[in-house]
């Protein structure tokens, strides 16, 4: 089943309002999260939304906060974000950054007591389309076991780089720590398909690739096994020390993953390199990926970001796909 972007729009902006929020922010949401789904990333899109209107309904999510400025030093700000709607909050904060980096050449903005902000990619691409490299972190609860442990201590904290291209095409590495995203997991199970590759453990202590066994009773591993615990961690410390927020730890013994802490970084190197700076590279480093031989039923090799601006484009065309189920949920909000 496809529905059209401006109906999901349309439809997810409707409960949004009725939930609290004024015009402008509905538009903002509501387009946030249809955007997601748009690109392919369904999990951080239309599949959250109930979620998210439970939060809403339960008061963890506070519709009418806006995140304001604590302190400043240079191109360095640090912001509250009063327990906002996460990717409003997170919009807020990249456009900050985006400003300071057209006056100091760098920004970075640390944000604490902010909500999920969905897909860390939609800010990524944000500064990305103001011609910045945009750089992204943020902790979650602890959902994954550090390298060697058993017990559920770090985050899946995900990691985002993106750089601009002038055609929109931009290059977004939008990661998280651990081998499949949480969302990724309930995509997969949705469409009742396994794992490509091994993605955590079930309930006994078995390594699995079905999505199932790790979601009820199982566990998710880090990436690259103790390269993606050690990234965790330091993107744990890092946020958290830069805006003086909750680290993963306070945030498991909240219960809740509501009042996380995030960091926003833009780079503007346009006056020393020129308006087109990016476009010559990326060209000649895509080429010479493509170019590579593959291993057997691996396909096409793409660059960073490069499936979803193709699938943006194929389901603003055709309509967005959508689980039948969850979009008669969110229908009847």
């Amino acid at each position: 089943m496809r529905v059209p972007y401006d109906e999901m729009k349309d439809e997810l902006k409707r409960v949004l309002l009725s939930r609290g929020f004024e015009d402008e922010r509905a538009e903002i949401g509501a387009t946030i999260i249809t955007d997601n789904s748009c690109d392919g990333v369904y999990s951080h899109g239309l599949n959250r939304f109930p979620t998210i209107v439970q939060y809403l309904d339960e008061e963890a999510i506070k519709p009418s906060a806006l995140p304001i400025k604590l302190h400043a030093i240079g191109a360095l700000e640090q912001w509250d974000g009063q327990m906002g709607f996460g990717p409003i909050n997170a919009a807020i904060a990249m456009d900050r950054a985006i400003e300071l980096a057209g006056q100091f050449g760098l920004g970075c903005v640390a944000l604490r007591n902010t909500n999920h902000w969905l897909r860390g990619g939609t800010y990524g691409l944000r500064a990305a389309d103001a011609g910045c490299i945009g750089i992204c972190m943020t902790n979650t609860i602890p959902n994954m076991p550090p390298w060697g442990g058993t017990e559920n201590r770090i985050g899946n904290n995900p990691f985002i780089l993106s750089i601009p291209e002038s055609n929109g095409r931009h290059v977004l590495l939008d990661m998280a720590q651990s081998q499949f995203s949480f969302g990724k997991l309930q995509t997969y199970s949705l469409r009742g398909d396994k794992l490509p590759v091994t993605g955590g453990y079930d309930a006994e202590g078995n390594l699995t690739d079905d999505p199932d066994a790790i979601i009820n009773g199982g566990t998710v591993i880090p990436a690259g096994y103790w390269k993606g615990s050690g990234l965790s961690i330091a993107i744990d410390m890092m946020v958290a020390a830069l805006s003086a927020g909750r680290s993963a730890a306070d945030i498991g013994a909240a219960g809740q993953e509501i009042g996380i802490s995030q960091v926003f970084i833009a780079i503007n190197p346009k006056s020393y390199a020129g308006e087109e700076y990016a476009d010559a590279y990326i060209t000649n480093m895509s080429e010479s990926i493509k170019s590579s031989s593959t291993t057997a039923g691996s396909g096409e090799i793409l660059y960073p970001g490069e499936r979803a601006a193709r699938e943006r484009e194929e389901n603003l065309k055709n309509g967005i796909p959508v689980n039948q189920e969850i979009w008669e949920r969110v229908k009847q909000l």
